[in-house]
Protein backbone atom coordinates (compact mmCIF):
# COMPACT_ATOMS: atom_id res chain seq x y z
CA UNK A 1 0.00 0.00 0.00
CA UNK A 2 2.73 2.26 0.67
CA UNK A 3 4.36 1.57 -2.52
CA UNK A 4 1.13 2.08 -4.45
CA UNK A 5 0.76 5.31 -2.93
CA UNK A 6 4.42 6.47 -3.15
CA UNK A 7 4.26 5.67 -6.81
CA UNK A 8 1.37 7.25 -7.42
CA UNK A 9 2.23 10.31 -5.35
CA UNK A 10 5.59 10.27 -7.63
CA UNK A 11 3.91 10.31 -10.80
CA UNK A 12 1.77 12.85 -9.69
CA UNK A 13 4.83 14.77 -8.72
CA UNK A 14 6.52 14.02 -11.58
CA UNK A 15 3.95 15.55 -14.21
CA UNK A 16 2.53 18.25 -12.36
CA UNK A 17 6.82 19.75 -12.00
CA UNK A 18 6.83 18.87 -15.64
CA UNK A 19 3.74 20.92 -16.25
CA UNK A 20 5.10 23.78 -14.15
CA UNK A 21 8.73 23.99 -15.42
CA UNK A 22 7.02 23.97 -19.22
CA UNK A 23 4.57 26.97 -18.07
CA UNK A 24 7.31 28.98 -16.43
CA UNK A 25 9.65 28.23 -19.23
CA UNK A 26 7.15 29.19 -21.92
CA UNK A 27 5.65 32.83 -19.50
CA UNK A 28 10.13 33.29 -19.20
CA UNK A 29 10.39 32.99 -22.91
CA UNK A 30 7.09 34.95 -23.54
CA UNK A 31 8.43 37.98 -21.06
CA UNK A 32 11.99 38.32 -22.90
CA UNK A 33 10.50 38.13 -26.10
CA UNK A 34 7.98 41.25 -25.16
CA UNK A 35 11.14 42.84 -24.05
CA UNK A 36 12.95 42.41 -26.90
CA UNK A 37 9.95 43.58 -28.72
CA UNK A 38 10.10 47.07 -26.24
CA UNK A 39 13.44 47.27 -26.78
CA UNK A 40 13.69 46.93 -30.55
CA UNK A 41 10.51 49.05 -30.60
CA UNK A 42 12.57 51.72 -28.26
CA UNK A 43 15.52 51.55 -30.62
CA UNK A 44 12.60 52.06 -34.06
CA UNK A 45 11.37 55.43 -32.21
CA UNK A 46 15.21 56.36 -31.61
CA UNK A 47 15.72 56.17 -35.68
CA UNK A 48 12.15 57.71 -36.63
CA UNK A 49 13.24 61.09 -34.22
CA UNK A 50 16.66 61.59 -35.27
CA UNK A 51 16.25 60.84 -39.24
CA UNK A 52 16.06 63.52 -41.10
CA UNK A 53 15.56 63.60 -45.30
CA UNK A 54 17.02 66.50 -47.55
CA UNK A 55 14.70 68.27 -50.11
CA UNK A 56 15.47 65.64 -52.86
CA UNK A 57 13.99 62.71 -50.29
CA UNK A 58 17.79 61.64 -49.38
CA UNK A 59 18.20 59.82 -46.04
CA UNK A 60 20.16 61.64 -43.63
CA UNK A 61 21.48 59.26 -40.92
CA UNK A 62 21.38 60.18 -37.51
CA UNK A 63 24.93 61.02 -36.34
CA UNK A 64 24.52 59.21 -32.92
CA UNK A 65 22.95 56.36 -33.52
CA UNK A 66 20.76 54.85 -30.60
CA UNK A 67 23.71 52.28 -29.54
CA UNK A 68 27.30 51.91 -30.56
CA UNK A 69 26.54 48.54 -31.43
CA UNK A 70 24.68 50.03 -34.36
CA UNK A 71 28.22 51.37 -36.24
CA UNK A 72 29.85 47.76 -35.52
CA UNK A 73 29.53 45.29 -38.56
CA UNK A 74 27.88 42.45 -37.14
CA UNK A 75 27.21 43.21 -33.53
CA UNK A 76 24.21 41.54 -34.21
CA UNK A 77 21.78 44.73 -33.58
CA UNK A 78 20.54 46.14 -37.23
CA UNK A 79 18.69 48.65 -38.56
CA UNK A 80 16.86 49.38 -41.85
CA UNK A 81 14.88 52.32 -43.29
CA UNK A 82 12.85 51.38 -46.50
CA UNK A 83 11.31 54.24 -48.81
CA UNK A 84 9.51 53.73 -51.97
CA UNK A 85 12.25 54.06 -54.20
CA UNK A 86 15.50 53.51 -51.90
CA UNK A 87 17.28 51.54 -48.91
CA UNK A 88 19.62 52.00 -45.91
CA UNK A 89 21.10 49.81 -43.37
CA UNK A 90 23.14 50.64 -40.51
CA UNK A 91 26.60 50.04 -40.51
CA UNK A 92 26.22 47.22 -38.60
CA UNK A 93 23.87 45.53 -41.16
CA UNK A 94 26.96 45.74 -43.41
CA UNK A 95 28.13 42.43 -44.27
CA UNK A 96 25.22 40.01 -42.57
CA UNK A 97 22.31 38.98 -45.31
CA UNK A 98 19.16 40.56 -43.19
CA UNK A 99 15.88 38.58 -43.71
CA UNK A 100 13.92 40.27 -46.60
CA UNK A 101 11.97 43.28 -45.65
CA UNK A 102 8.63 45.16 -47.13
CA UNK A 103 7.38 48.31 -46.52
CA UNK A 104 4.39 48.57 -43.92
CA UNK A 105 1.07 50.60 -44.10
CA UNK A 106 1.25 53.91 -42.11
CA UNK A 107 1.40 53.23 -38.11
CA UNK A 108 1.53 49.97 -38.52
CA UNK A 109 3.80 48.07 -35.79
CA UNK A 110 5.00 44.71 -37.12
CA UNK A 111 7.37 42.08 -34.77
CA UNK A 112 8.76 39.44 -35.64
CA UNK A 113 11.08 35.91 -35.02
CA UNK A 114 12.65 34.26 -34.91
CA UNK A 115 14.20 34.82 -38.70
CA UNK A 116 17.17 33.69 -40.61
CA UNK A 117 19.94 35.34 -40.90
CA UNK A 118 23.70 34.39 -42.68
CA UNK A 119 26.55 35.99 -40.22
CA UNK A 120 29.10 38.00 -41.57
CA UNK A 121 31.35 34.38 -41.57
CA UNK A 122 28.92 32.36 -43.09
CA UNK A 123 26.95 30.63 -40.20
CA UNK A 124 23.73 30.63 -39.61
CA UNK A 125 21.58 32.51 -37.13
CA UNK A 126 18.40 34.61 -35.95
CA UNK A 127 17.21 37.77 -35.46
CA UNK A 128 13.87 39.32 -33.85
CA UNK A 129 12.82 42.12 -35.95
CA UNK A 130 10.21 45.00 -35.20
CA UNK A 131 8.81 48.01 -37.91
CA UNK A 132 7.24 50.58 -37.42
CA UNK A 133 5.47 52.41 -40.64
CA UNK A 134 5.67 56.21 -41.02
CA UNK A 135 4.79 59.14 -42.91
CA UNK A 136 7.38 61.85 -43.73
CA UNK A 137 5.27 65.25 -44.34
CA UNK A 138 5.82 67.84 -46.98
CA UNK A 139 9.00 69.66 -47.24
CA UNK A 140 10.62 67.62 -50.64
CA UNK A 141 9.35 67.90 -54.02
CA UNK A 142 7.52 64.67 -53.74
CA UNK A 143 5.57 65.95 -51.21
CA UNK A 144 4.42 63.43 -48.39
CA UNK A 145 5.95 59.81 -48.79
CA UNK A 146 6.02 56.97 -46.41
CA UNK A 147 9.01 55.39 -44.94
CA UNK A 148 9.60 51.78 -42.39
CA UNK A 149 11.94 51.39 -40.01
CA UNK A 150 13.30 48.31 -38.74
CA UNK A 151 14.92 47.19 -35.71
CA UNK A 152 16.74 43.70 -35.65
CA UNK A 153 18.75 41.92 -32.77
CA UNK A 154 20.32 38.54 -32.70
CA UNK A 155 18.54 35.92 -30.72
CA UNK A 156 22.08 34.74 -28.84
CA UNK A 157 21.48 36.67 -26.32
CA UNK A 158 18.18 35.47 -25.56
CA UNK A 159 18.99 32.11 -26.53
CA UNK A 160 21.65 32.04 -23.53
CA UNK A 161 19.22 33.64 -20.88
CA UNK A 162 16.47 30.84 -21.97
CA UNK A 163 19.02 28.48 -21.46
CA UNK A 164 20.49 29.61 -18.52
CA UNK A 165 16.96 29.69 -16.91
CA UNK A 166 16.35 26.30 -17.73
CA UNK A 167 19.03 25.07 -16.03
CA UNK A 168 18.03 26.77 -12.83
CA UNK A 169 14.90 26.18 -13.41
CA UNK A 170 14.73 21.89 -13.79
CA UNK A 171 18.21 22.11 -11.04
CA UNK A 172 15.55 23.68 -8.87
CA UNK A 173 12.73 21.97 -9.73
CA UNK A 174 14.77 19.14 -9.60
CA UNK A 175 15.63 19.29 -6.26
CA UNK A 176 12.37 20.57 -4.87
CA UNK A 177 10.84 17.06 -6.11
CA UNK A 178 12.99 14.70 -4.35
CA UNK A 179 12.57 17.27 -1.13
CA UNK A 180 8.97 16.40 -1.90
CA UNK A 181 9.13 13.25 -2.72
CA UNK A 182 11.43 12.32 0.86
CA UNK A 183 8.56 14.60 2.87
CA UNK A 184 6.07 12.45 0.72
CA UNK A 185 7.48 9.00 1.79
CA UNK A 186 7.79 10.58 5.21
CA UNK A 187 4.56 11.60 6.01
CA UNK A 188 3.11 8.49 4.19
CA UNK A 189 5.38 6.23 6.74
CA UNK A 190 4.20 8.15 9.77
CA UNK A 191 0.24 8.23 8.42
CA UNK A 192 0.54 4.14 7.52
CA UNK A 193 1.97 3.83 10.85
CA UNK A 194 -1.74 3.24 12.53
CA UNK A 195 -1.92 0.13 10.18
CA UNK A 196 1.64 -1.23 10.86
CA UNK A 197 0.90 -1.25 14.54
CA UNK A 198 -2.80 -2.97 13.41
CA UNK A 199 -1.14 -6.02 11.64
CA UNK A 200 1.76 -6.47 14.57
CA UNK A 201 -1.11 -6.40 16.84
CA UNK A 202 -2.29 -9.04 14.77
CA UNK A 203 0.26 -10.85 14.28
CA UNK A 204 0.53 -11.23 18.29
CA UNK A 205 -2.63 -12.32 18.53
CA UNK A 206 -1.95 -15.09 16.01
CA UNK A 207 1.44 -16.61 18.20
CA UNK A 208 -0.61 -16.41 20.87
CA UNK A 209 1.14 -13.49 22.80
CA UNK A 210 -1.91 -11.19 23.21
CA UNK A 211 -5.24 -12.20 23.65
CA UNK A 212 -6.38 -9.70 21.25
CA UNK A 213 -6.24 -6.03 20.11
CA UNK A 214 -5.68 -3.34 22.21
CA UNK A 215 -8.09 0.38 22.14
CA UNK A 216 -5.45 2.73 21.42
CA UNK A 217 -5.99 2.86 17.55
CA UNK A 218 -7.14 6.27 15.63
CA UNK A 219 -10.73 6.61 15.13
CA UNK A 220 -10.84 5.78 11.56
CA UNK A 221 -9.21 1.82 12.48
CA UNK A 222 -11.94 1.57 15.63
CA UNK A 223 -14.71 -0.08 13.86
CA UNK A 224 -11.68 -2.40 12.30
CA UNK A 225 -10.19 -3.22 15.61
CA UNK A 226 -13.19 -3.64 17.65
CA UNK A 227 -14.22 -5.57 14.59
CA UNK A 228 -11.45 -8.54 15.05
CA UNK A 229 -11.85 -8.22 18.63
CA UNK A 230 -15.26 -8.66 19.03
CA UNK A 231 -14.30 -11.86 16.21
CA UNK A 232 -11.56 -13.00 18.81
CA UNK A 233 -14.17 -13.02 21.50
CA UNK A 234 -16.83 -14.41 19.45
CA UNK A 235 -14.96 -17.32 18.63
CA UNK A 236 -13.39 -18.09 22.18
CA UNK A 237 -17.07 -17.75 23.29
CA UNK A 238 -17.81 -20.74 21.01
CA UNK A 239 -14.99 -22.67 21.64
CA UNK A 240 -15.49 -22.00 25.35
CA UNK A 241 -19.13 -23.06 24.71
CA UNK A 242 -18.12 -25.94 23.32
CA UNK A 243 -15.81 -27.25 25.69
CA UNK A 244 -18.57 -26.45 28.42
CA UNK A 245 -20.94 -28.66 26.63
CA UNK A 246 -18.54 -31.36 25.88
CA UNK A 247 -17.49 -30.96 29.59
CA UNK A 248 -21.62 -30.56 30.75
CA UNK A 249 -22.56 -33.97 28.71
CA UNK A 250 -19.59 -35.63 30.32
CA UNK A 251 -20.52 -35.14 33.34
CA UNK A 252 -24.27 -35.64 32.66
CA UNK A 253 -23.11 -39.56 31.49
CA UNK A 254 -21.02 -40.26 34.33
CA UNK A 255 -24.18 -40.86 36.42
CA UNK A 256 -26.09 -43.30 34.34
CA UNK A 257 -22.88 -45.28 33.58
CA UNK A 258 -22.01 -45.79 36.97
CA UNK A 259 -25.48 -47.28 37.54
CA UNK A 260 -25.16 -49.46 34.23
CA UNK A 261 -22.19 -50.45 35.88
CA UNK A 262 -23.48 -51.26 39.51
CA UNK A 263 -26.24 -53.38 37.63
CA UNK A 264 -23.79 -55.38 36.01
CA UNK A 265 -21.37 -56.04 38.62
CA UNK A 266 -24.36 -56.97 40.83
CA UNK A 267 -26.57 -58.33 38.44
CA UNK A 268 -30.24 -59.08 38.83
CA UNK A 269 -32.97 -60.66 37.30
CA UNK A 270 -32.68 -60.36 33.53
CA UNK A 271 -36.21 -58.36 33.58
CA UNK A 272 -34.54 -55.98 36.02
CA UNK A 273 -31.63 -55.25 34.59
CA UNK A 274 -33.75 -54.71 30.55
CA UNK A 275 -35.62 -52.01 32.96
CA UNK A 276 -32.57 -50.49 34.40
CA UNK A 277 -30.83 -50.45 30.93
CA UNK A 278 -34.10 -49.24 29.20
CA UNK A 279 -34.42 -46.37 31.77
CA UNK A 280 -30.40 -45.61 31.48
CA UNK A 281 -30.56 -45.38 27.84
CA UNK A 282 -33.28 -43.01 27.52
CA UNK A 283 -31.61 -40.64 30.30
CA UNK A 284 -28.51 -40.57 28.07
CA UNK A 285 -30.36 -40.12 24.77
CA UNK A 286 -32.39 -37.14 26.12
CA UNK A 287 -29.11 -35.70 28.08
CA UNK A 288 -27.30 -36.08 24.69
CA UNK A 289 -30.23 -34.53 22.65
CA UNK A 290 -30.42 -31.71 25.26
CA UNK A 291 -26.77 -30.48 25.23
CA UNK A 292 -27.22 -30.79 21.36
CA UNK A 293 -29.25 -28.47 21.34
CA UNK A 294 -28.10 -26.64 23.96
CA UNK A 295 -25.08 -26.16 21.57
CA UNK A 296 -26.93 -25.79 18.50
CA UNK A 297 -28.41 -22.57 20.39
CA UNK A 298 -25.23 -20.92 21.52
CA UNK A 299 -23.37 -18.13 19.55
CA UNK A 300 -24.73 -16.71 16.83
CA UNK A 301 -23.10 -15.04 13.18
CA UNK A 302 -20.91 -12.20 14.27
CA UNK A 303 -22.01 -10.14 10.58
CA UNK A 304 -25.60 -11.30 9.68
CA UNK A 305 -28.10 -9.92 7.80
CA UNK A 306 -30.87 -8.11 9.15
CA UNK A 307 -34.12 -10.25 9.49
CA UNK A 308 -37.39 -8.30 9.66
CA UNK A 309 -38.73 -9.11 12.24
CA UNK A 310 -42.98 -9.05 12.28
CA UNK A 311 -43.47 -11.45 9.85
CA UNK A 312 -42.02 -14.14 12.50
CA UNK A 313 -43.94 -13.01 15.11
CA UNK A 314 -47.12 -13.20 12.98
CA UNK A 315 -46.40 -16.63 12.12
CA UNK A 316 -45.62 -17.38 15.91
CA UNK A 317 -48.59 -15.96 17.18
CA UNK A 318 -50.80 -17.50 14.71
CA UNK A 319 -49.67 -20.93 16.25
CA UNK A 320 -50.09 -19.93 19.56
CA UNK A 321 -53.42 -18.54 19.23
CA UNK A 322 -54.35 -22.27 17.68
CA UNK A 323 -52.51 -24.02 21.25
CA UNK A 324 -54.52 -21.50 23.58
CA UNK A 325 -57.86 -21.06 21.62
CA UNK A 326 -59.88 -21.95 24.54
CA UNK A 327 -58.17 -18.62 26.21
CA UNK A 328 -59.62 -16.31 23.73
CA UNK A 329 -56.34 -14.31 23.99
CA UNK A 330 -55.96 -11.26 21.43
CA UNK A 331 -52.22 -10.18 20.64
CA UNK A 332 -51.61 -6.89 19.44
CA UNK A 333 -48.80 -5.49 17.80
CA UNK A 334 -46.38 -2.19 18.35
CA UNK A 335 -43.86 -2.82 16.01
CA UNK A 336 -41.83 -0.21 14.40
CA UNK A 337 -41.68 0.31 10.28
CA UNK A 338 -38.26 -1.24 9.41
CA UNK A 339 -37.78 -2.75 12.61
CA UNK A 340 -35.21 -5.64 11.95
CA UNK A 341 -33.09 -8.62 14.14
CA UNK A 342 -29.56 -8.44 13.41
CA UNK A 343 -28.97 -12.42 14.36
CA UNK A 344 -29.77 -15.86 13.51
CA UNK A 345 -33.15 -16.65 12.18
CA UNK A 346 -33.52 -19.42 14.91
CA UNK A 347 -32.25 -17.16 17.57
CA UNK A 348 -34.94 -14.66 16.77
CA UNK A 349 -37.24 -17.33 16.49
CA UNK A 350 -36.70 -18.90 19.93
CA UNK A 351 -36.59 -14.98 21.54
CA UNK A 352 -40.14 -14.56 20.21
CA UNK A 353 -41.43 -18.13 20.64
CA UNK A 354 -40.38 -17.95 24.16
CA UNK A 355 -41.45 -14.50 25.40
CA UNK A 356 -44.91 -15.14 23.42
CA UNK A 357 -45.70 -18.45 24.64
CA UNK A 358 -44.84 -17.20 28.54
CA UNK A 359 -46.93 -14.32 27.69
CA UNK A 360 -49.73 -16.68 26.35
CA UNK A 361 -49.69 -18.84 29.04
CA UNK A 362 -50.04 -16.11 31.96
CA UNK A 363 -52.63 -13.94 29.82
CA UNK A 364 -56.30 -13.78 30.72
CA UNK A 365 -57.41 -12.00 27.74
CA UNK A 366 -54.39 -9.58 26.10
CA UNK A 367 -50.71 -9.38 25.24
CA UNK A 368 -48.76 -6.99 23.37
CA UNK A 369 -45.64 -7.29 21.41
CA UNK A 370 -43.54 -3.72 21.39
CA UNK A 371 -40.41 -3.43 18.63
CA UNK A 372 -39.01 -0.68 18.64
CA UNK A 373 -35.16 0.69 17.58
CA UNK A 374 -32.51 0.67 20.91
CA UNK A 375 -29.77 3.02 21.04
CA UNK A 376 -28.36 4.67 18.20
CA UNK A 377 -24.42 5.07 17.49
CA UNK A 378 -22.79 6.72 14.51
CA UNK A 379 -20.70 4.24 12.12
CA UNK A 380 -22.99 1.07 13.71
CA UNK A 381 -25.88 -0.71 12.86
CA UNK A 382 -28.54 0.08 15.83
CA UNK A 383 -30.26 -1.62 18.54
CA UNK A 384 -33.14 -3.10 19.32
CA UNK A 385 -36.17 -3.42 21.94
CA UNK A 386 -38.46 -6.81 21.91
CA UNK A 387 -40.62 -6.51 25.05
CA UNK A 388 -43.58 -8.96 25.40
CA UNK A 389 -46.72 -7.50 27.89
CA UNK A 390 -49.67 -9.73 29.26
CA UNK A 391 -52.66 -9.13 31.45
CA UNK A 392 -52.02 -11.77 33.54
CA UNK A 393 -50.91 -11.68 37.58
CA UNK A 394 -47.59 -10.40 37.25
CA UNK A 395 -44.86 -11.71 39.19
CA UNK A 396 -43.61 -10.55 42.01
CA UNK A 397 -40.28 -8.62 42.43
CA UNK A 398 -38.68 -10.89 44.41
CA UNK A 399 -39.27 -14.16 42.11
CA UNK A 400 -37.76 -12.36 38.90
CA UNK A 401 -34.29 -14.08 39.72
CA UNK A 402 -36.01 -17.41 40.31
CA UNK A 403 -38.25 -17.76 37.43
CA UNK A 404 -34.80 -16.81 34.84
CA UNK A 405 -33.35 -20.41 36.13
CA UNK A 406 -33.39 -23.34 34.02
CA UNK A 407 -35.58 -25.81 35.22
CA UNK A 408 -37.54 -23.47 37.36
CA UNK A 409 -41.48 -22.57 36.92
CA UNK A 410 -42.94 -19.50 38.34
CA UNK A 411 -46.30 -22.18 39.26
CA UNK A 412 -45.60 -25.35 39.04
CA UNK A 413 -49.23 -26.30 38.12
CA UNK A 414 -48.64 -24.45 35.26
CA UNK A 415 -46.98 -27.58 32.30
CA UNK A 416 -44.16 -26.19 31.29
CA UNK A 417 -40.19 -27.50 32.12
CA UNK A 418 -39.39 -24.04 33.28
CA UNK A 419 -36.56 -23.75 30.49
CA UNK A 420 -37.77 -20.96 28.26
CA UNK A 421 -36.75 -18.16 29.60
CA UNK A 422 -33.72 -19.55 30.16
CA UNK A 423 -33.20 -20.18 26.84
CA UNK A 424 -33.64 -16.20 26.45
CA UNK A 425 -31.49 -15.22 28.96
CA UNK A 426 -28.84 -17.60 27.32
CA UNK A 427 -29.60 -15.50 24.10
CA UNK A 428 -29.39 -12.12 25.43
CA UNK A 429 -25.85 -12.93 27.36
CA UNK A 430 -24.82 -14.46 23.89
CA UNK A 431 -26.03 -11.40 22.20
CA UNK A 432 -24.44 -9.13 24.72
CA UNK A 433 -27.99 -7.86 25.78
CA UNK A 434 -30.10 -7.87 28.61
CA UNK A 435 -32.87 -9.24 29.82
CA UNK A 436 -35.65 -7.34 32.05
CA UNK A 437 -38.92 -8.20 34.10
CA UNK A 438 -40.75 -6.13 35.92
CA UNK A 439 -44.62 -5.12 36.02
CA UNK A 440 -46.64 -3.88 32.80
CA UNK A 441 -47.90 -0.66 33.06
CA UNK A 442 -49.86 -1.26 30.05
CA UNK A 443 -51.53 -4.11 30.73
CA UNK A 444 -50.60 -4.84 34.08
CA UNK A 445 -49.70 -8.18 34.35
CA UNK A 446 -45.69 -8.55 33.78
CA UNK A 447 -43.71 -7.18 30.88
CA UNK A 448 -40.58 -9.03 29.88
CA UNK A 449 -38.02 -6.21 27.97
CA UNK A 450 -34.90 -7.64 25.47
CA UNK A 451 -32.34 -5.19 24.73
CA UNK A 452 -30.20 -5.47 22.01
CA UNK A 453 -27.23 -2.85 22.22
CA UNK A 454 -25.25 -1.37 19.17
CA UNK A 455 -23.56 -3.60 16.68
CA UNK A 456 -20.41 -3.66 14.86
Amino acid sequence: MQFRQLLAATLGLVAFLALAGYALDRAFRETAETNFRERLRSYALAYAADTDFSRSGDIIEPYNPPSPDFNRPGSGLYAEILLPAAHWDSRSAQGPILPEARMLAPNEEKFEGPLPITQIGGERGEVYRYGLGLVWPGGTPSGDFPYTIYALEDTTALSQQVAVFREALWRYLGGAGLILLLLQSIVLRWSLRPLRNVINELKRVQRGVASRMSERHPRELEPLTESINAFIESERENLDRQRNTLADLAHSLKTPLAVLRARLDHPGTEAELRDELDVQLRRMNDMVSYQLARAARSGHQLFAAPIAIEPHAEQIVKGLEKVYASKGVLCEFDVAPGAVFFGEPGDLQELLGNLLENAFKWARSRVLLTVQPGEQVANRRPGLLVAVDDDGPGIPPEKVALILQRGVRGDERVQGHGIGLAIVQDLMRSYRGTLDVRQSEELGGARFEARLPPGL
